[in-house]
């Protein structure tokens, strides 16, 4: 199967439809097989926000959209691969488009994972290094993707069993995704992986797992390809739903942003060679994301949506502040002073990776890796504190809104009167407040917390990945204070 990337570029969002209609992806939700995502209760809210962001790109073509190098349509900017700082920052600018639009609460906007694909294109040379055909797969699936403007997700980690050992001493071998056969035209894989957000696109990316110690026994667990979600043997068995078919009005968030998580099921799914990038090489599994600077490239993205995210929260808290005339405060100023500070902190640390970044060894301009590593260690724990802020100002203003149906029943006229604030009548305090009640204490705002804790995984791993990563850096100030220690010594002891 090969590749062809002719297409006409960026999509509508009625194209987006149409392909799920057409290829629908074998989506299971409680215990029944999906027929139309674009239709259903539970994800037809994410859906069509979907379907709106592809809109928007053409809405903003002069900001999302540029030609395409190879056949000069218009394509979605997230898959340029930038020369210089300016083409760098107009992709930031681009994916902010989106994530203003959303405001953040949609993790896996499809430009996440299309910065990750163009880092691997990038750095098709050190694919190929083990196989000529793994670096031209890429390239061509980077062309493929940018030429038809596909959505991807992605999967990463083996299924929470036993932790203790690998996946290669599970109960069962085929617990965790790994190869069960190789033919001359592709492999068979077997298992399963977590976590696929945003089932309701086109392709998946199965990443390479970087969690592989045993290059003897682990070697069938490492691999790297790309597949259409509607592909034989492909199951998505998703979560409950926290979209729950109710109206804007009663579910701001939840109604609209519902992108959805789900375990992928590969149940003898073929692969063939053409969509194959790694295979069987631990080593090259675990540089390929910093090699490739698809980690890179794909945390750039992730501080664009922090920033929104933040800029949400602080407007919401500000909107509630204003409401309920709480703004005299001292404890409200130092909390909503909190939230300024995450928010001037992410935009810091955006502008400084832009600007301080540099064509790397495919000759892509990258961004500078440690303010975004830093970046994408902080959030996880400013983001649950500015939720607990949100729930601090609410109070038992929060769990006592009424709804959609209340405001439209008897009792309107009794809502009215009591439910009115320092500085709005009740039907317009009701909607800000019932903002703030799936922002922060719903079971849309419970996932997003979970969500952003272990974004890029387990914070505790992530943090000793840091100080490793960063050692040679630490060292240095470790040997500043060293050198002041000892010339404190030299003075009171003399020199040696």
């Amino acid at each position: 199967m090969v590749e062809k990337s002719a297409g006409a570029g960026a999509r509508r969002g009625q194209q987006v439809l149409q392909r799920l209609r057409e290829q629908p992806p074998a989506i299971w939700y409680r215990g029944e097989l999906l027929e139309d995502v674009t239709t259903h209760p539970a994800l037809q809210g994410g859906v069509h926000t979907l379907a709106r962001l592809y809109d928007l790109q053409w809405e903003n073509a002069d900001l999302t959209l540029y030609d395409s190098p190879t056949s000069g349509h218009k394509v979605a900017r997230s898959f340029m691969m930038p020369k210089t700082h300016d083409e760098l920052t107009s992709i930031s600018g681009a994916m902010k488009v989106w994530e203003d639009y959303t405001h953040g609460m949609m993790g896996r906007v499809p430009d996440y994972i299309s910065r990750a694909m163009t880092g691997y294109a990038a750095g098709a040379p050190f694919l190929a290094e083990a196989d000529p055909r793994f670096g031209a797969n890429a390239v061509r699936y980077y062309e493929y993707l940018r030429e038809n403007d596909l959505c991807l997700t992605h999967t990463l980690i083996p299924p929470q069993a036993n932790r203790a050992v690998s996946s290669a001493k599970q109960a069962d071998p085929f617990l965790a995704a790994r190869v069960k056969e190789e033919t001359d035209a592709g492999i068979v894989i077997r298992g399963c992986r977590m976590l696929a957000t945003l089932p309701i696109s086109d392709e998946l990316m199965v990443f390479p797992s970087t969690l592989l110690k045993n290059p003897e026994e682990d070697a069938p667990y490492a691999f790297g390809f790309a597949i259409a979600n509607d592909t034989p043997g492909l199951r998505f068995i998703c979560r409950e739903s926290v979209d729950y078919g109710r109206s804007h009005f009663d579910h701001p968030l939840g109604s609209r942003f519902e992108e959805m998580d789900a375990v992928v099921v590969f149940d003898d799914v073929f692969v063939p060679w053409e969509r194959i990038f790694l295979y069987r090489d631990i080593k090259r599994c675990n540089e390929a994301y910093a090699r490739t600077g698809a980690i890179v490239h794909m945390t750039h993205q992730v501080v664009v949506k922090n920033i929104a995210k933040c800029e949400f929260i602080l407007g919401l808290a500000s909107l509630m502040v204003n409401t309920i005339g709480a703004e005299n405060f001292q404890h409200i100023q130092e909390k909503l002073a909190e939230i300024w500070v995450n928010l001037e902190t992410m935009k810091a640390f955006l502008r400084t990776a832009e600007a301080d970044a540099q064509l790397d060894e495919w000759g892509v301009m990258r961004p500078a890796w440690n303010p975004l590593d830093a970046a994408r260690n902080l959030f996880p724990r400013l983001y649950p504190r500015m939720v607990e802020i949100i729930q601090q100002i609410g109070a038992s203003g929060l769990v006592a809104m009424p709804t959609e149906q209340d405001l439209k029943g008897p009792l309107a006229q009794d809502i009215r009167k009591y439910y009115q604030a320092a500085r709005a009548e009740a039907f317009d305090r009701i909607p800000l407040f019932r903002l703030a009640w799936d922002a922060s204490i719903s079971a849309f705002a419970g996932r997003q917390v979970l969500y952003e804790r272990f974004f890029f995984g387990d914070p505790v791993r992530m943090a000793g990945a840091l100080v490793t990563g960063h050692g040679a850096q630490i060292q240095q100030y470790a040997e500043k204070v060293r050198a002041f220690v000892n010339q404190g010594k030299d003075e009171a002891f003399g020199a040696a």
